[in-house]
């Protein structure tokens, strides 16, 4: 994360991403696929590191990150077109996806924002504790319910963040600014769409 200054002096947080162009490698339309979407492919691969099907269906060619975008509408866009941050304008309202931060195994005050228990009135080392986990009249009868809040592996999931605005775009290095946070770590692969 970085920010910008506008012209008038007003600071704006923003998220700095490198979007490398993108190549169309299929159309999918209503009629022959049931839905409508378009494949996006981005950073070259050696051929021999993928399976001969997913070259074929890539023209002969081998991509790292290969992502289907959905549309409402059917697509305008063609096979081998490249997409680049070029298509972004000032102002657009995007949605960004990605992977949150993993942290690992962690408790409910941090997985949840549980308050844990007091510190007073005779407890010990239960500041952090998440307290009963069963029991109480009406309640499950003698055993946890599912969905009970417990301590587990934390982050790394699939996020989206809709809403955030495109601030400004560089296409000498194919970066584009983004209002706000988007999910993940520095070098995760996030999806743009507009």
């Amino acid at each position: 994360m970085t920010q910008l200054f506008d012209e008038s002096g007003v600071v704006t947080p923003v998220t700095a991403i490198v979007a490398m162009p993108n190549t169309v490698t299929r159309v999918k339309t209503l009629e022959s696929d049931g839905y409508n979407a378009v494949v996006l492919a981005t950073e070259d691969q050696k051929v021999a590191r993928v399976s001969k099907a997913l070259s074929t269906s890539l023209g002969g060619k081998a991509f790292k990150i290969i992502q289907e975008i959905r549309h409402n509408e059917a697509p305008t866009a063609t096979a081998g077109e490249e997409v680049t941050v070029a298509t972004f304008q000032k102002g657009d309202a995007v949605t960004v996806s990605g992977t949150s931060k993993s942290k690992g195994f962690q408790g409910v005050v941090k997985r949840y924002n549980f308050k844990g228990g007091p510190r007073s009135h005779g407890q010990k080392h239960s500041e952090r504790e998440r307290g009963s986990s069963g029991g109480g009249p009406g309640r499950a009868g003698g055993r946890v319910v599912k969905g009970m809040r417990m301590p587990g592996r934390t982050g790394g999931d699939t996020v989206t963040v809709k809403g955030l605005k495109v601030v400004a775009v560089d296409a000498s290095t194919n970066t584009i600014y983004i209002s706000g946070a988007v999910p993940g770590r520095r070098g995760t692969v996030v999806s743009i769409i507009a």
